[in-house]
């Protein structure tokens, strides 16, 4: 399934509008986190190292939909920790819906056939959950430090398809994955599970990590996915990406970083300069962009930036690069 035209033809628009009105910078997408706490502790992932207060803490409705008008973003991803540990989120997805807002809730799933009764979630074309599947069964449940996940999430995307909600996974692969695994994981969400798309990245280097061993290094990554996307295989998968960045996972095509096209606001506030570093916050999105120096990040410029393909800055750059190209614009079209 490609992504909905009413979706490309509103993201589009949006682009078209900044540039009729000659705004530089503006976000695609905001990875919103209302809360840090998790039920997982991912090895790749250092979300829950905060303290203790700050994982009981949760963000109000309010203070989430504030910041997603402000900043005027088109789509929404909501992560964390896990949403579906806080007591709102079924409020939180519905205020956005409800202002039209592309709304993607990421979810472990490990909770979601005990609680989907307890919230009003609803099947829309503006909304769709995001189960984290990092590879089959012995992968999957090795990356996430727990048995019996991936046959959880499998059993949760199956139930979410069965109540009629769009259906996305969310991919991470790192220095143990070969093209192997990575094509056995997608071919079995794309032609077993039956997933509406699947989105991918490369293991960035979160800092706070437990585990610093096993992320991709730039060659690394373009070696990898060379490898699992030949043969035409990129073409039958439902890749939530445009081609250019698939281009780019693959080195095909090199890009500066665009941070400031997918931010990340927390209960901290809009993180500088992006999900994977945390030099400060901000609390609005203009203060983010006009008091961030972006010159200082990227690769070359800022050590921590030398390894990073991660989506949350190239993908912006990528979808960008595509708009700016009539050729490129249509191949996004013949290839979704």
């Amino acid at each position: 399934m490609s992504i909905p035209v009413r979706q490309s033809a509103r993201i589009g628009a949006y682009i078209f509008k900044q540039k009729i009105t000659r705004t530089k910078k503006f976000p695609l997408i905001v990875e919103l986190e209302p809360l840090f706490a998790c039920n997982l502790k991912c090895v790749g992932c250092g979300k829950i190292q905060h303290p203790a207060d700050t994982l009981r803490q949760r963000m109000p409705v309010e203070q989430a939909i504030g910041a997603i008008e402000e900043c005027g973003a088109p789509m929404v991803s909501i992560a964390g920790g896990e949403p579906l540990m806080h007591p709102d989120i079924d409020v939180m997805v519905n205020e956005l819906v409800k202002r039209k807002k592309f709304v993607y809730l990421c979810t472990n799933a490990v909770l979601l056939r005990k609680r989907i009764d307890r919230f009003d979630f609803k099947p829309s074309p503006y909304f769709a959950f995001v189960v984290h599947i990092d590879g089959l069964r012995e992968r999957h449940d090795e990356s996430v430090s727990k048995e019996g996940v991936f046959d959880e999430a499998i059993a949760a995307i199956r139930e979410l398809q069965r109540r009629g909600f769009r259906v996305h996974t969310n991919s991470t692969f790192f220095n143990t994955d070969t093209p192997q695994t990575i094509i056995d994981v997608l071919d079995f969400l794309n032609d077993e599970v039956k997933v509406d798309q699947m989105m991918i990245s490369p293991a960035y280097a979160y800092e706070k990590a437990p585990d610093q061993d096993h992320f991709l290094g730039v060659e690394e990554t373009r070696e990898l996915f060379r490898k699992s996307f030949a043969d035409g295989r990129r073409k039958k998968w439902r890749l939530n990406h445009s081609p250019l960045f698939l281009d780019f996972l693959e080195g095909k095509v090199d890009y500066e970083c665009t941070a400031w096209g997918i931010p990340s606001y927390s209960l901290f506030g809009w993180q500088r300069p992006c999900y994977l570093m945390s030099d400060g916050y901000a609390k609005t999105y203009k203060e983010l962009v006009e008091d961030t120096d972006w010159s200082k990040y990227g690769r070359g410029r800022d050590d921590r930036c030398n390894n990073c393909m991660a989506h949350c800055g190239y993908e912006p750059t990528a979808v960008l690069a595509t708009m700016g190209s009539l050729k490129e614009s249509l191949r996004a079209v013949v290839e979704h």
